[in-house]
Formats: structure tokens, sequence, C-alpha cells
């Protein structure tokens, strides 16, 4: 079955009913029938109908046994952490989800975790690594600069040395890339993103195939509450049905505008659709697409950043991505400001970097958009 038609019949069926959308349990508790034996459905925090439909949908779009619905993208990587003892230390990509990197910069020290910053997981030797090293977190492509990972190859590698691979998978989604046939052990997603797709609803998702993890994580899930509510859980398995459609738009648009702004003078973007980026290849070997994000670097020399941004019409300025509107943010000062200055300009991420989450608005209006504000920037 294509994936398309699994995002709309991945549910389970409303037996009894014969509704065809599968109905919002918001009850926050269940009527038990059986004095000494509980019901599938208990109290809403540790499972309900509506959200394991949901989880089921997730699930079979991904190939995964298992899926979990959490509250945010956040709470989805917190959960996964979870996982981790004191004393640990994972390895972790420098550059990720700022959210991610606040995370363990500001509380793996209190959890009595560490982690190491990897630049290119790609030629790292996972042969030598302390014996403290127990996980392994990545994006891929990054955020923002699009960097590529192999995911074959890492993973393998990785899990040779006995790591947990965990892999946040927001900017491709399953449609696009799947971590968990590579061998991931866990992948994560913000499907408030390209999954819900409406900037409506603040969401997070967690597959496996491993049943052990499955426990584990379900145990955190319900103990911490981290879980998704019932009315959410139903806006994002609607949005879920029209994930394939909106993610051709965004790459289709992402593709078109990537090459235009190759064209320009002054301007350098980072966008794996393109066949010089250095991921190009692996990008086409693991994944489905190049999706809907890309960044460039604005030169100063030639463009005021600041009128350049307040001169454009359609592209908002806002964090976050994967929905249908196109928005344009500055890392720097924004997504990844926790970062410190000096690590910002290690990774590469400047004052003069921009982060396109581009839409699935009409492509030509978009570079209209982007074509009046450089020439509105144009020193």
């Amino acid at each position: 079955m294509e994936y398309s038609t699994k995002a709309v019949h991945g549910q389970v069926d409303d037996t009894g009913k014969g509704a065809v959308t599968y109905p919002v349990y918001l009850s926050s508790t269940f009527l038990q029938e059986d004095v000494n034996q509980f019901a599938d459905f208990v109290y809403s925090r540790s499972a309900n109908p509506t959200r394991a439909s949901l989880e089921q949908q997730v699930a079979a779009l991904e190939g995964a046994s298992y899926a979990l619905a959490t509250a945010t993208g956040m709470a989805a990587t917190a959960l996964a952490f979870e996982l981790l003892n004191s004393g640990d230390r994972i390895l972790l990509s420098d550059n990720v989800y700022g959210g991610t990197w606040q995370f363990v910069n500001e509380l793996f020290e209190g959890r009595n975790l560490s982690y190491e910053l990897v630049s290119d997981f790609n030629h790292y030797d996972f042969s030598q690594l302390n014996s403290s090293v127990k996980a392994i977190f990545l994006e891929t492509p990054t955020n923002p600069l699009l960097h590529v990972t192999d995911l074959k190859d890492v993973i393998g590698r990785a899990k040779a040395q006995g790591l947990l691979v965990i892999v946040d998978n927001t900017f491709m989604t399953s449609y696009l890339q799947r971590p968990l046939e590579f061998g991931a052990d866990i992948v994560v997603y913000s499907a408030t993103k390209y999954y819900a797709g409406h900037s409506d609803i603040l969401a997070g998702l967690v597959v496996t195939n491993r049943e052990d993890l499955y426990f584990e994580l379900k145990r955190a899930h319900k103990l911490l509450g981290a879980v998704l509510s019932p009315f959410d859980a139903f806006l994002l398995s609607r949005g879920i049905k029209t994930l394939a459609l909106r993610l051709d738009k965004h790459q289709e648009n992402a593709q078109l505008i990537a090459e235009y702004l190759a064209r320009q003078e002054g301007i350098q973007v980072y966008y794996t659709g393109l066949s010089d980026h250095p991921g190009h290849r692996i990008q086409e070997r693991q994944a489905g697409g190049h999706g809907g994000v890309l960044s460039f670097l604005l030169n100063e020399e030639v463009y005021d950043l600041e009128r350049f941004v307040k001169s454009l019409k359609l592209f908002g300025f806002a964090v976050s991505l994967g929905g249908v509107e196109s928005l344009i943010c500055r890392p720097a000062s924004m997504t990844h400001e926790s970062y410190s200055k000096d690590l910002q300009e290690r990774i590469g991420i400047y004052e003069n970097l921009f982060r396109l989450a581009v839409g699935i608005e009409a492509v030509k209006d978009l570079i209209d958009d982007l074509e009046n504000a450089f020439h509105q920037a144009r020193k």
C-alpha cells in the first residue's frame, strides 16, 4: 500500500458507529466494567482512544511497531533522553535544533549526564569511544545548515559499538526518509511541523521497533504526563492525511527557490536538492526527496539585512516550519539563539544566515516576493 493511502486509511476503525473520521474522545477517565481487571482505557494520561488511533496511524506510515504521541516535539526528544542513566554520555551533532542543544546544555549536568559535540558523523571514529558513551543523537539534514549524514554507514558503525541511535527526522518525515529502516533505534519528530502542517498545534512523536525500548518510553510517557491531548491528536491525524500532497508541493517550491537563489549575486545557498551540495548524492540515495527547508547566507556588502526582511510580504518573519505558509527566520538570533557566539561561528550560524521554510503558495509569487526584497535591500 502506498504512503498516501496509508496516511488516509492507517487508523483503527471506529467500531460501532461507522464514522469515517475517528471521533475525539475528550473524556479524562473511563468507566470500568470489571472489578478485577482494567480495560484498555482507564485514564487519558495513560491511554486515550483518539491518541491510540493516531499512534497506530503514525506507526503504519513509519513501518514501525510502536509509536507514542507527545505534547510537543521537545517532549518527544526529552522522552528519548529518559532512556539514559546517570553517568551516561551521548554524541550529539553540533548542528541540531536549538531546543535540543539547550536541553542538553542546561539540563544534562543536573542529571549527571554529559555530551560530546560532533561536527561530522560521516567521518567520526566510533572505535575509540569511552565506555561511558551510550548513545548518539543526530538530525539529517541538519537544522539549519542542511548537513547530511549517511544513515546506513553511521548507524551501522555506531551500533557495532553497542550505541543507542536516536534520529530527529522532523525535516523529512517518514514520507521522505525512514531511519528505522537503516537500523535506528528511536526516531523523534516535532509533529508541530510537517505532520500537522497548519501551524495550529504543538505535538511530538516517538517511534521504535524495539519492544524493550517501547515499554520504557511508554512508562516515562505516562509518568511524566508528556502526552498529546485528544483534540490535538485529532487535528494531527487530520493533518497527516494530506502530508504527502503538502510535502510534494513544499519541496517542489523549495527546489525552484533554491535554484533561483543560487543564480543571485552575493548569496550562498544550503539545500540538498542542489547538485553541488556536498550531501546531495547521499540524500538522493537514502531519502525520497529534499524537503521544504533551505538556508542561505546573504552578503552584507551587497544587501542590507534588516531592509531585506522588512521588505518581504509573503514570507513571515517567524520561527518554525512545515506549515502551509512560507516563513523566514534568522537562526543566530532566533531558533539557535541559545548557542554561544563562539559555537555559532564555529558551526557557521552567522548573523547573515537566513532559513526559509517554504510553504505551498504559488512559487512564482514567492520568488517575486524575494526578488522585490532583494531589490529593496540592495546597497
